[in-house]
């Protein structure tokens, strides 16, 4: 069916003033195995995102998620989709942001764009970070087809080929320089300055690299392909030279932007770089709210997708035992013997 010139798509909203036991915000790999969870507990559960699949949308191809072998990151996207809203019935609500919750009695009051106004017994958050971007011509024409902002994910997939570039100048570059040294012939570490933020030691393990070689005091202007990403172009800080590297792919490596300035307008504990602080259990500081995947200050060097997951499985667990522990939600019992006969 196509639309009408200049009409626009229409998303659902939840119904105003719906009460549920846990409101999920973010549709990523945490958000939709904490749905999953979540309602398998017998909770009422919803999910509320600006999109589905968060930054597996920024991907290509999956191969480092168990089970699964290799597979494009719209799948895996679709079967975390299908497996929380058609199999356990959790209803999904997009394109709809979060802006808001105050506690009213046993509830939180959620309020957000397009309309939201729901109450929650508890809520989880996961709605990640978002990679920086360098904000240059090419860059989301090639995303998920040649940019990559994961080293770690991506670099088996670049086994054989003859360069990539690595943009940044921190632990994360450096590790995925290091990484991709051992999969591709040629390794360009493209950095703004000619120090760097990266610990001593994966600094000199870079250097020892003969196939790395560092363009310092530089910056991407444009990343250029056809289908594919085919060359970076790269500009000297110093002497306004301009250079054009082929290369097979780009890792941007500079580093999240979590939304600090939000988290805090709720009352979130953060930590230094913005990230809100857990403990073990997804508990952040505020009674019933639960964070989980990117969100989090833990496992701050390693973002992955089954991290993702398994902390939004510990925080439904979490959120279901708080409500337990607190008389929000009554435990299935047994029939007795006399409503049976």
């Amino acid at each position: 069916m196509s639309l009408r010139l200049g009409a626009l798509p229409q998303f659902k909203v939840p119904p105003k003033g719906e009460h549920y036991d846990v409101l999920i915000v973010g549709a990523g790999p945490a958000g939709l195995s904490a749905a999953v969870y979540a309602s398998r507990f017998l909770l009422k559960t919803v999910v509320v995102s600006e999109d589905v699949g968060g930054q597996l949308n920024l991907t290509n191809v999956v191969d480092d998620y168990p089970a699964t072998l290799s597979i494009s990151a719209t799948e895996l996207i679709s079967r975390f989709r299908e497996h929380a809203e058609k199999l356990f019935g959790v209803p999904i609500y997009t394109n709809i942001t979060v802006q808001k919750f105050s506690r009213e009695g046993d509830e939180y009051h959620v309020t957000g764009t397009r309309g939201l106004d729901v109450y929650s017994k508890t809520i989880i958050l996961a709605v990640g970070s978002r990679r920086r971007k360098l904000n240059v011509p090419g860059e989301n024409e090639f995303a998920g087809r040649g940019v990559s902002y994961c080293s770690i994910c991506d670099a088996p997939l670049y086994k054989g080929k003859e360069a990539v570039a690595v943009v940044g100048g921190g632990d994360a570059a450096f590790e995925g320089a290091i990484l991709l040294s051992g999969y591709v012939k040629k390794v360009y570490l493209i950095h703004r300055r000619s120090e760097f933020r990266a610990k001593p030691f994966y600094v000199q393990e870079a250097m020892s690299r003969p196939n790395i070689e560092f363009v310092l005091n530089s910056v991407v202007t444009e990343i250029k392909g056809d289908k594919l990403v085919r060359s970076v172009v790269v500009k000297n800080n110093v002497d306004n030279s301009i250079r054009e590297l082929n290369v097979d792919g780009v890792f941007i490596e500079i580093g999240f932007e979590p939304p600090k300035d939000w988290y805090q307008s709720l009352g979130l504990e953060v930590d230094e770089l913005g990230y809100v602080k857990t403990d073990l259990w997804m508990k952040t500081n505020l009674p019933g709210v639960f964070a989980a995947g990117d969100a989090i200050s833990l496992w701050r060097g390693f973002r992955q997708i089954v991290n993702a997951a398994a902390s939004g499985a510990i925080a439904a667990y979490s959120a279901y035992t708080y409500l337990t522990e607190h008389g929000l939600v009554r435990r299935p019992a047994l029939a007795s013997k006399e409503a049976a006969k």
